[in-house]
This record gives C-alpha cells, structure tokens and sequence, in this order.
C-alpha cells in the first residue's frame, strides 16, 4: 500500500515509519516527551531523519496531527516539501482509534481471514485530555465511526469550559466551577471555592465564565474526571499530569473493593444529536456530596466512574447498531483507568460486541504515530485507487 512517516503527538511524543507492504513491525524513533519543550523538538527532528535513512526506499507521505500551531506539523510540512510527497493530517482521536486497528492488524487486507475483517468499518470510543477537533474544539470524550481514512463523529460527551485555557487543566477547581456553571449553579462557585483559593481568584473565575472571557470549550474526558475530582475536594491543584483523575479512581477504587453500586439511568443522557450528558448525575448527587465525609466521596467517585462508562457505552451500542458495526475500539489515555475500562469493555461485551483494545502499544499518545500512519496509508491508497478508476475510465471513454 505505501510507507509513511507519522511524526507523532503533542505529548509524550514519538514518531514512527511504517512500510504497509512489510510486516506490521513499524521502526519507532524513542519517546521525545512534550514538544513544547525545545530540545524534545530536536530531538524529534534527529529521530524523523534516522527513520527515513532507515526506510529503504521513498516515502509515500508524511503523517501529522491536525493541530497547525504544533513542531510536528511543521516539521512534516518541511519535509514533505523536501521529498516531494504529501503531508496528511489525521485528527487526534481519529488516529488514536486507527492505532488499535494496525495493532489488531488491520492493515494487511491479503494475509488473514482477521485481517481482511478487520478492513471493516468500527465504533471507535476516544477519551483523554485533549485533541483539535475538526470543528476547531478541543475533543476528547469521543464516540466515532472509522471507515480506513474516513472518520465520522456520531457523539461526543457534553462541553466544559476551560476557564483560562490550558491553565483550567493543571487546575481541577476551575473545572469544578465550569461544572457548577454548566449545572446552572454558578452561583455556588465563590462561597465552595474562596476558602482554599481565595477571594479574589474564584469571583474572577466566576466572573470569566459568566461572561465567556478566555474560556473555550472542551469534550474532554479528562477534564470531566478533574471537575468531578474538584467538586468532590480531591484535587485543587495537579503537580503531575493525571493527579486528580489518579486520586478519583482510587475513590472508586476504595468504594468499589467492598460495595456494590446500581447504576441510575435518570443519572444520564444522551440528546438527538449524540451528545452524552452526565450533568444529570452532577445534580443529583456529585455536588451536593459532603466533601468532609470520606464514605460519600468515594461513592460518589465510583459512582460517576460507573455512570461515565454506562453512558458512554450505550450510546456506542446504540450507534453500532445504527450503523451494523460489530467491533468497539477503544483508544486514548483514559483508558488507562481500569475502573472506566473494565466497566466499558463489560457493557459492550454484554450487549454482542467485539471490543479492540492495544495491546503492546500505548492507550495513549505515545502510540498515537502509528494511528497517524495507518490513516494516512489508506489515505494514499484511496487517491491511489481513484486516480487508476479515472484513468481507466477515460481510457474507455476515448
């Protein structure tokens, strides 16, 4: 089919070569880190030119993620130009998905009777902090159906704000309060969250999402589990990536180990167009849990685990169906919650389907590159093949 060059995520970056014709063994460069460190950047730019002196032969394209503003866009721009081929971007979770189905093989049409199967279309569920949507949004709590190169969004969790952008996520309380504005309660953000941040900052906040200053939207799954991780007083701040996602699933974690816990349909929702809401169980219970009680958090915390998974879930069996998929996909850092992933893999299986996780690979973006490559391989036989039924059709016409 053809050899690609992906360059990788954002974060936690790695690129990759894959030789669709070989066996599915792609070269991977080593793992670089976050590009918005400078020497990760280089470092990126080294590991690209090793791959491509290693790739014995021409490249077909080079891959990238669809964001404009990131090193590795630019770089695949760069080269692109240099080898004279295309530079194909992928959508984040798009490529998250696509990166389960080369790990299950899905490349190789001629080799197994798997593999030609796995050339089928999929349900591809991708959850995790953050990926350009095609919308211009920042995407990540995605219900999708993947067709090779081709990605349709059937659904999506409902939108937070990011009250001060990027800052909102290193900062789980301005989740927290996005949620409570969300909920219709803005007016609780200052008295619940003046006492540990103080007055000033949370009437800022409060101040910020009422009139819509410098807080873009997200359907982020990983902002979902920092607001919840906020409302319920586990997190104010992260000093690592994932903190407060960490310390709510070790609240599900410690409910769960000795308790049973029915879900409340009426606690979610899914609207005509494929919008998951979890709001329903913010109301209900999440924010008035009495956060100085250890018991109500961490069932709270198992609960929303639980409720997160079910929603999500349903909606992909509903739209399987709707679109006569058999398998699910599941594809970004979230699932690195076993919580989440055992409860989703669960659901789906009860309800028929075949669910696809990686294996080797990364969940999350350090495996991203593959996903890229996979895309943009398809991509290329597509136009490959389209540009042979032109040809031949003209030759018939004359």
């Amino acid at each position: 089919m053809a050899r690609i060059l992906a360059c990788g995520a954002f974060l936690k970056n790695a690129a990759c070569l894959l030789d669709t014709e070989a066996p599915l063994k792609p070269l991977w460069s080593a793992q670089h880190g976050d590009l918005s460190d400078p020497a990760a950047c280089e470092a990126l730019e080294q590991s690209v030119r090793t791959l491509l002196a290693q790739a014995g032969g021409p490249i077909d394209a080079v891959a990238h993620d669809l964001h404009p503003d990131f090193f590795s866009t630019h770089l695949a721009l760069r080269l692109a130009h240099e080898l004279g081929v295309s530079a194909i971007a992928v959508q984040h979770h798009h490529a998250h998905i696509a990166a389960v189905l080369a790990e299950h093989g899905a490349l190789h049409d001629k080799e197994s009777d798997t593999e030609r199967d796995m050339a089928r279309p999929v349900i591809g569920i991708a959850l995790d902090g953050v990926g350009l949507g095609t919308d211009g949004v920042a995407w990540g709590g995605e219900v999708l159906l993947v067709d090779g190169a081709r990605c349709e969004r059937l659904g999506h969790l409902s939108p937070l704000a990011l009250p001060g952008g990027d800052v909102a996520a290193r900062e789980p309380w301005r989740m927290a309060a996005a949620a409570l504005h969300a909920c219709g309660m803005a007016e609780q953000i200052v008295p619940r969250f003046a006492p540990t941040v103080g007055e000033q900052a949370a009437r800022t906040i409060h101040t910020m999402l009422q009139r819509g200053l410098n807080c873009p939207q997200t359907t982020a799954a990983g902002r979902w589990f920092d607001a919840v991780a906020g409302l319920l007083g586990l997190s104010v701040r992260q000093e690592f990536e994932a903190q407060a996602a960490i310390a709510l699933e070790q609240a599900a974690a410690r409910y769960l180990q000795s308790h049973t816990l029915e879900v409340r349909t009426s606690d979610w929702a899914v609207t005509p167009d494929g919008q998951i809401e979890v709001r329903p169980l913010l109301l209900s219970t999440l924010i008035a849990t009495d956060c100085h009680n250890p018991a109500a958090v961490d069932e709270a915390a198992a609960r929303f685990h639980l409720t997160l998974a079910d929603a999500l879930s349903a909606h992909a069996v509903a739209q399987a169906h709707v679109h006569q998929v058999r398998d699910v996909a599941l594809g970004g850092g979230c699932f690195f919650n076993r919580i989440l992933t055992q409860r989703v893999v669960s659901q789906l299986r009860s309800a028929g389907l075949n669910v696809l996780q990686t294996k080797s690979l990364s969940c999350g973006d350090p495996g991203l590159a593959l996903g890229q490559a996979w895309v943009a391989a398809r991509t290329v036989a597509k136009r490959a093949s389209a540009t042979s039924n032109t040809a031949v059709a003209f030759v018939e016409f004359a």
